[in-house]
């Protein structure tokens, strides 16, 4: 076990494919900002679901945040942390939601990026809710996906307005 910040990153993210997909790809090993970190290591893997039709995304996503919860359930209990902050499939998720049926470009996915990141750091109501209050893998995962619906609103009302 490493330790970034008194708390240990398990040796098994490299060894192991399910910790490794739970840990965003290795992403949420960085010594600062894991949760960053794993929203841009997002970005390649939102390019290729961004290919399909809303629909297709739609039930992707689903699937999706449905594995994610089961996955982080499970590593969290061989790893015997709830939640550990390395843990970013979550940030995925929730960039995967913020950025569903966006405008094609950069700046819509730069958009996408800081608002999540801004709700996901600031869990406003009900975000701090679901973050404090719903456990396992259901409660690691809801919390990002809700801050992905508030990014999604404000991006897609910054692109109708405009």
């Amino acid at each position: 076990m490493r330790n970034y910040k008194q708390l240990a990153i398990p040796d098994t993210v490299w060894t192991k494919p399910s910790h490794f997909v739970a840990f965003g790809f290795g992403s949420g090993t960085m010594p600062f900002a894991p949760g960053t970190f794993g929203t841009l290591m997002a970005i390649p893997f939102y390019l290729v679901l961004s290919l399909l039709p809303n629909f297709y995304y739609f039930i992707v996503l689903l699937f999706i945040i449905a594995g994610s919860m089961w996955l982080c359930d499970k590593v969290s209990q061989e790893i015997k942390i709830h939640d550990h902050p390395g843990m970013c499939i979550d940030e995925f998720i929730g960039l995967f939601v913020a950025l569903y049926g966006a405008p094609r470009g950069l700046w819509p996915i730069i958009l996408g990026v800081l608002l999540f990141r801004l709700f996901d750091i600031w869990k406003p109501w009900p975000i701090n809710v679901l973050d404090k209050k719903v456990k396992g893998g259901f409660g690691m995962i809801i919390d990002d996906v809700v801050a992905g619906i508030f990014s999604l609103i404000i991006l897609h009302l910054v692109y109708w307005l405009v």
